[in-house]
């Protein structure tokens, strides 16, 4: 027999330790396993760096359902597949994949009791296969890595760590943080205890603060990042309010970034990965304050504010408190740096007040919980869960959040830990951190606007759901395998959370069916969490968080990350085969439809938008409905409030917090700033970040669009730096072609990976290349020595009639450490010292049709090549396709340059200009039809908004393939190959 929650079937439960779950089927069927129900196919994975033309990673005959994106299948191929490439070993299906995870928490689950059956256990794994093959939820990048393989079985993504002010445990925190770090996961500390610089020693010294030590810990972080790491270490240093070293410590960040600015304009290499950059402190971390309500209402009421002595408490020195909260904005605005979390609300949601407070955060503030802890991660994919009639089926995810909420317990049953205190605090409270990612457009394709009352309704009514759903389960797990260890001295207050929770559910305000329909089951829920819970007691302290999901929101298939709004309304999609084409957003047409347009008027708004990027003066569209495509780049852009907003609505229903950043617009105030972090502490926020555009000097180059604060890679190439050869065919027997005694050479030094290296090259009177000699290591080295002789090998066989296209054939695209951004403009990325040197060589000695058959370009023919643009018409959409094939030539009607007749086949180049639309010209009938065109200017979403809106994007450069990321919470992510900047 079975409870029933609003017509639903819900797990029956058996109370009574030992007895286990008794699990019945909702989205498997029995009889046919999971993978039975898709159509699967054979694919090649092959990752090229575009900008250098270097082969990333190539799998060929990888398996995956048809119905998984080119996209999702490459990500996951490059990303989570285990084994060396090219062995026996070596994953090449998702079935495999899937199967390694699920079957390891099959049987945890079984062996620690959790399942009443071995039939039960059947359907978990055929209900967790389900849901994962068809993209309904995904755990965190370490469960995928790590989970049923031979290392370490670590399941978190997320690290709370902790310091005492002695010199031991400071060194510990090195050494912990480098072990972290080295696993390619990131945390966050309070730095607070650590006695500030204006207290005295034992020994009657003055203590160095808190502020000297981070210096260690930043160097220490860069250290292990450059030994080997793709991505720049993860972490998040905090101090609190009232520590007399406060205003050293909100300033650090700021100093260093004038200090970036005088060194640019000294000459100085200070790009993102320049030679020069490394001569800057404090850039490995995030940095945030912990303020009080104490400290806000000072700023509030305009009074001081007394900063106190870790030692004993007593009051240091007393600030002014809005000129503390000026200087605090004043630095983000400088340079993003610091945010603000929010002691006393952080605290007050707090279900493990007892054990201890919470004093810090994850790198992305979204993992708030006690010292020396960790979460695991998984997120739904909210837009899965959209019915037909563009209502959210609720009781459906609220199933789904029973299994998973399941698994993610299991999991700690198994897991390693980085150290023994983490391992023993997580073990003790099992934290975890459900969450989801869609949002930004499950909300559009319901027609609501992402900053709008119903908007916000929906965003709060799911994430109620899914909080009041996880708590239930994990008060249902807790008669069966037992409360975590810390719950019996916790439970009044974990219970008067959960009554916290309860009552920010009632205050809800629906505003239509959909909301109010899943606004009814999570009230239902929430009462069920009162009783369950009182008799029970928990299995974990906590639930849910809402993390950055950059590389598992697009193993989804997710057009949105996190809480995020959609970033643009047009993106790129990857073609079976390769290449990609520039599409709009599906959701839009289902949005317009749900609004009520009819299919016509759907098909000229999609048109524009494919055009434009933005639906201002899209033909037929209601004003009132342009709220509903605002997104987080271009012409409509959301305010920042809007972001504000729809956190705030969310938050009460989150065990922690929300990793995002409040984008501004480069000309935003410092006053803006200081009302962003004010409004969030009214509205309840536990944490705020803010970025403003353009405020980093040091940060990555534009190609073709937006302004380059750093050295110009786009600067034309001068006639010196590059020369035409000769290459004199040998037709018998190879005879020796010595240099003359004195020849023309060039000398150039160069950084791969942070290697420093000097490459002398030396030319015949003809300016064909006959030598060449690289230094690197130390004299006396083994590494000198063999580059010595590659030397002079590489030379004789140049003087003996090798050419040189040959060489930068082999020795190109070849990969090894050091490897990563390099100084030369020409050549910002490298896979080894070997491809740097090669392709450096043929940008000197060989000509553009040489170099062009090899894919090597100069920074300044690439951005030719940009401006001109190579468009092709790869498929028209409409009526385009029975009006126009091969046989009949269509004409691209473009703005800037004249209209031209081709075939579909063909490929053109129009300068300066956009292609508009394509008409039909068979015989008399004109008939117009939009048309998906691929071009070659931009490869990801980011680089098609700076062609868009002619701006730029703040976003890092991805240190696998080189395109530019996009904001994915509070870090950054790449659409080409998952890759983040700091966050699993």
């Amino acid at each position: 027999m079975t409870e029933t929650v609003s017509g639903t079937p819900s797990t029956k439960v058996d109370k009574g330790a030992g007895q286990g779950l008794t699990l019945e089927r909702v989205f498997s069927t029995a009889g046919v396993h999971p993978y039975d129900q898709l159509t699967w196919e054979r694919r090649d994975v092959v990752q090229t760096n575009w900008k250098t033309g270097a082969t990333v990673f190539e799998q060929r005959g990888v398996e995956y359902p048809d119905s998984w994106s080119v996209n999702a299948s490459t990500i996951v191929t490059t990303k989570y597949f285990r084994g060396a490439v090219g062995s026996d070993v070596r994953e090449w299906s998702l079935k495999q994949l899937i199967d390694r995870i699920v079957k390891t928490y099959t049987k945890a689950g079984l062996d620690h009791g959790y399942f009443a059956t071995p039939g039960d256990a059947e359907i978990f794994e055929h209900e967790l296969t389900w849901l994962l093959v068809n993209q309904y939820f995904s755990f965190n990048s370490p469960v995928w890595f790590n989970v049923g393989t031979p290392s370490p079985q670590q399941v978190s993504a997320c690290f709370i760590l902790s310091v005492d002010d002695s010199m031991d445990s400071i060194l510990n925190w090195y050494k912990e943080e480098g072990f972290i770090f080295k696993g390619g996961s990131g945390a966050g500390l309070n730095l607070s205890r650590i006695r500030s610089s204006k207290e005295l020693l034992s020994s009657g010294g003055t203590a160095s603060g808190p502020v000297s030590f981070m210096r260690g810990a930043d160097a220490s972080a860069g250290t292990i990042k450059s030994g080997g790491a793709t991505r720049r270490a993860a972490k998040m240093v905090v101090l609190d309010v009232d520590h007399p070293d406060i205003e050293e410590f909100v300033m650090t960040k700021a100093k260093e970034e004038d200090k970036i600015r005088a060194l640019r304009d000294a000459g100085f290499d200070m790009d993102l990965g320049g030679a020069d950059i490394t001569s800057v402190q404090y850039q490995n971390a995030n940095n945030s304050v912990r303020v009080s309500d104490e400290f806000m209402r000072a700023v509030e009421d305009g009074t001081d504010f007394a900063l106190r002595g870790r030692k004993n408490g007593e009051v240091i020195e007393r600030v002014d408190a809005r000129d503390l909260f000026r200087k605090i904005s004043e630095a983000a605005w400088a340079c993003a740096d610091p945010g603000l979390q929010y002691d006393d609300t952080i605290n007050d949601w707090h279900t493990n007040p007892e054990t201890g407070r919470i004093t810090a955060s994850n790198p992305c503030s979204e993992y708030m919980s006690l010292d020396n802890s960790s979460c695991n991660l998984a997120s739904l994919n909210l837009l899965k869960f959209l019915k037909d009639d563009d209502t959210f089926d609720a009781p459906l995810f609220a199933k789904a959040v029973e299994f998973i909420i399941t698994a993610m317990d299991i999991s700690i049953c198994f897991a390693d830990f980085p150290t023994e205190a983490i391992g023993d605090t997580t073990r003790d409270y099992r934290q975890l951190g459900i969450g989801y990612a869609n949002l930004g457009a499950l909300l559009m394709a319901m027609g609501l606007g992402y900053d709008s009352d119903g908007g916000r309704a929906m965003a709060a009514t799911i994430t109620s759901l899914m909080t009041g759903q996880s708590y239930k389960r994990s008060a249902e797990l807790a008669a069966i395998v037992g409360p975590y260890a810390g719950y019996a001295r916790n439970a009044e207050a974990h219970k008067r959370v959960m009554r916290k929770h309860q009552a920010a559910n009632d205050t809800v305000r629906t505003f239509g069916i959909a909301d109010n329909q899943v606004h009814k089951l999570a009230t239902q829920v929430w009462s069920d969490v009162q009783e369950v819970g009182a008799a029970n007691g928990f299995r974990n302290a906590q639930a849910s968080v809402l993390a950055p999901t950059g590389t598992i929101g697009f193993m989804m298939d997710c057009d949105t990350t996190g809480i995020e709004p959609d970033f643009s309304l047009v993106k790129f999609k990857k073609l079976v085969g390769g290449g990609s084409m520039q599409i709009v957003n599906q959701t839009i047409p289902r949005a317009l439809r749900k609004m009520g347009y009819q299919p016509e008027q759907v098909e000229a708004i999609v048109a524009y938008i494919g055009e434009h990027g933005h639906v201002i003066d899209a033909p037929g569209l209601k004003l009132e409905h342009y709220d509903v495509f605002d997104t987080a780049m271009g012409a409509r852009s959301l305010k920042p409030m809007g972001h504000v907003r729809m956190m705030a609505a969310c938050q009460p229903f989150l065990s922690g917090a929300i990793s995002k950043t409040v984008n501004l617009p480069e000309t935003a105030t410092v006053e803006e700033i200081e009302d962003i972090y004010l409004q969030s502490w009214k509205l309840g926020l536990k944490a705020t970040a803010v970025y403003r555009d353009n405020c980093k000097v040091g940060q990555p180059l534009s190609d073709g669009k937006g302004d380059n604060k750093g050295k110009d890679s786009n600067a034309p190439t001068t006639a010196a730096e590059v020369e035409t050869k000769t290459v004199e065919k040998i037709v018998y027997a190879p005879v020796r072609k010595r240099l003359p005694k004195s020849r023309a050479s060039r000398t150039t030094s160069f950084t791969v990976g942070g290697a420093e290296g000097y490459m002398t090259s030396g030319a015949h009177d003809n300016g064909q290349l006959g030598e060449v000699f690289l230094k690197l290591g130390k004299q006396g080295s083994t590494l000198a020595g063999v580059m010595d002789a590659f030397s002079i090998a590489v030379s004789i066989g140049l003087q003996y009639g090798v050419p040189l296209e040959t060489y930068v054939a082999k020795f190109t695209n070849l990969r090894f450490e050091p490897a990563g951004l390099t100084d030369d403009p020409d050549v910002r990325m490298a896979q080894s010292l070997m491809d740097y040197v090669w392709r450096r060589l043929a940008l000197d000695y060989l000509t553009f049709e040489e170099r062009s058959a090899l894919g090597i370009y100069s920074a300044d023919e690439r951005q030719r090549h940009l401006e001109t643009g190579s468009y092709e018409l790869v498929e028209e959409t409409g009526s385009a396709a029975e009006l126009i094939d091969d046989d009949h030539p269509t004409v691209v009607e473009v703005r800037g340059a004249q209209a031209t007749s081709l075939e579909t086949s063909d490929v053109h180049d129009i300068t300066d200009a956009e292609v508009v639309e394509t008409k039909d010209t068979r015989g008399s009938e004109q008939r117009e039809v939009p048309a998906v065109i691929h071009t070659q200017e931009a490869q990801t979403s980011a680089e098609l908004m700076e062609k868009l809106t002619g701006t730029a994007v703040d976003s890092p450069l991805c240190m696998t393939c080189g395109t530019k990321m996009r904001p994915a919470g509070s870090c950054y992510v790449c659409e080409g190959c998952g890759s983040t900047s700091g966050c699993s």
